[in-house]
């Protein structure tokens, strides 16, 4: 059985939504078992500059429903220093935290395998971005919910687009993954998605032009992941203007919408038996582990294999879309 008697629980990056109902599952599961809870507010920059609240069963009452998180969260680059480091870990001390529940993406992660490094803390990664990006989980928390978002969202585009026969290009976020633009696609059943993994092996411009985009519509629409690989939306649309002026093309990025709203019910699941998850991680000893679902199970990650690899698209479904278009 594991000695933590305190573990700290922090979200960082861009939210993402469910992560309230991760910091839920993760605070009362601990409550659960005999430990004491703090909230750290604002990420890594609440960590160093003390901004550490002791959390109880109530404080995490009525926030399963509510998206972003009630932790704050703040992008920090004085924890990618070596003193700020330290400082966090002084405030650690200062605390009596033994271990860390970090929820966040790629970026927060490997803030935490660095700190984990240096000063022999045990920190358990929890999956919280909208991208679906990290390696060895089928998914992350706010995917889903985001991904809804994007679908609700281009259903009420399609309504103007028909009417004014367009070619709008809808930008959608992911970074330089394309999971929210193509399952976005064939959610909302968009004409195709432009995407940064296929980006660098052809033009998929030129591709979905010369398959006929339009011949037997009167509007379509495509969405673009944003990435300096696709060039986004709008550069996508420069680049029909110029090429092919008769088409009469409009841009939608969806920018922060994406990120906001209530979670689906398969994000406040998912989160909570994720959060559940990181502390059954911590009382098995388990340190430097993200918690992904596989097939529909908990599983351990290590932070090297979540940040080193690049997570896969899955292929078979730009030919289902491809088909599905005509």
């Amino acid at each position: 059985m594991s000695s933590i008697k305190c573990i700290g629980i922090l979200t960082s990056g861009g939210d993402a939504p469910g992560m309230n109902a991760a910091i839920r599952a993760v605070t009362r599961s601990a409550i659960y078992n005999g430990m004491e809870v703090k909230g750290i507010y604002r990420g890594y920059k609440g960590l160093i500059t003390g901004e550490i609240v002791e959390f109880k069963t109530q404080n995490v009452s009525n926030i399963i429903q509510r998206g972003g998180t009630i932790l704050k969260t703040a992008r920090c680059m004085e924890f990618k220093t070596p003193e700020g480091r330290k400082q966090a870990y002084d405030n650690l001390l200062k605390e009596k935290i033994d271990a860390l529940v970090t929820i966040g993406g790629d970026g927060t992660l490997s803030g935490a395998r660095i700190f984990a490094q240096e000063f022999n803390v045990p920190v358990v990664g929890l999956p919280g971005t909208i991208d679906n990006d990290l390696f060895g989980t089928d998914v992350t928390i706010g995917y889903d919910t985001a991904l809804n978002t994007i679908m609700e969202c281009v259903d009420k585009i399609r309504d103007t687009a028909s009417s004014h026969e367009r070619l709008f290009f809808i930008e959608v976020m992911g970074r330089d993954a394309g999971f929210l633009a193509l399952n976005g696609a064939l959610a909302s059943g968009a004409e195709a998605a432009i995407i940064p993994e296929i980006s660098v092996e052809k033009d998929q411009l030129s591709e979905m032009i010369e398959q006929g985009l339009r011949k037997s519509k009167n509007s379509s629409i495509v969405l673009v992941a944003e990435s300096e690989v696709t060039g986004g939306a709008i550069g996508v649309a420069e680049r029909v203007k110029k090429e092919y002026p008769h088409f009469d093309v409009r841009v939608t990025i969806l920018g922060h919408l994406q990120r906001g709203g209530s979670p689906s019910a398969q994000d406040r699941i998912m989160a909570t038996r994720m959060g559940a998850a990181a502390i059954d991680a911590l009382m098995e000893d388990q340190r430097n582990v993200m918690i992904g679902i596989q097939n529909e199970q908990i599983v351990y990650v290590p932070f090297s294999k979540a940040i080193r690899n690049e997570k896969p698209i899955n292929r078979d479904l730009l030919n289902v879309l491809r088909i599905t278009s005509i």
